[in-house]
């Protein structure tokens, strides 16, 4: 059977069903399933509150009811307790003139169609907007961001993150190893928002020339899968950055806050 289409990665990355066919295919397929783990960083990226937080309610025009009711011909109005719940704030708005009300249209003789339900929303525009990003957003390594689980580990190594350049970005990392010999990387970020873009961890080598992208992080708590047979005494450095919306893999340069393991 041949690798699962881009779309069909796509939707996986996005927690999305797939037919059974390439679910089955995926199921079985190490080079599919990392390249789904590799387009999960954007949706992770995309999942960061302030990025994806709603804008306030925007109230219909006066009028506007009546307008609509003037092109379609329905001759139905809003009752007043929801016409009352969506007026207007106060301030100039633009108003629909009406014009005059056709006659009421009869209902149709013929059987309508039937109604088949549609798939949950779960925020098209949001969905829509994470599998643009994932086309030309990457992860290198197979990292991907986990959540936080919880189960005991033992502390293989540790490190305070510092702040850099008037950050006020701060915290502490630790690498745990599971009963089942994975190792995570836990890093706790105590930093506001970026005005633009979100943060992003990172191992570097000691001269900051090599580095292995780890994922999205937030204020908080997160943790990350580190890549089987990693050497962390070549790659010792954890550094969070600000990262912007760009499609661009690579690091931003933008470090606020970094610290190195005690390997």
């Amino acid at each position: 059977m041949p690798h699962c289409t881009p779309e069909d990665l796509g939707l996986a990355a996005l927690g999305e069903p797939l037919a059974d066919d390439e679910a089955a295919h995926l199921a079985d397929c190490e080079s599919c399933r990392g390249e789904v783990a590799r387009l999960r960083r954007a949706v992770d990226a995309l999942a960061v509150p302030e990025l994806a937080a709603p804008g306030p309610p925007v109230a219909p025009p006066p009028g506007l009811w009546a307008g609509i009711a003037a092109a379609t011909g329905v001759s139905a109005a809003p009752r007043a307790a929801d016409a009352a719940a969506a007026a207007p704030a106060a301030g100039p708005v633009p108003d629909v003139v009406p014009g005059p009300l056709p006659a009421p249209v009869e209902p149709p003789t013929e059987p309508v169609a039937p109604v088949v339900p549609l798939r949950p929303r779960r925020s098209r525009l949001l969905l829509a907007a994470a599998a643009a990003l994932v086309v030309g957003l990457g992860v290198g390594a197979g990292a991907v961001a986990l959540a936080n689980r919880g189960d005991d580990g033992v502390p293989v190594a540790a490190t305070v993150l510092d702040p850099l350049d008037g950050s006020d970005a701060s915290g502490r990392a630790e690498v745990v190893e599971r009963a089942d010999g994975t190792r995570v990387l836990q890093v706790e970020l105590t930093a506001g928002a970026p005005a633009e873009g979100y943060y992003e961890a990172w191992l570097l080598d000691e001269s900051v020339s090599g580095l292995i992208p780890l994922g999205v992080v937030r204020a908080g708590t997160e943790e990350f899968e580190l890549p089987a047979g990693l050497d962390l005494g070549e790659y010792p450095v954890v550094d969070v950055s600000v990262e912007p919306l760009d499609g661009d893999p690579a690091h931003s340069g933008v470090s606020v806050a970094r610290g190195q393991l005690d390997t």
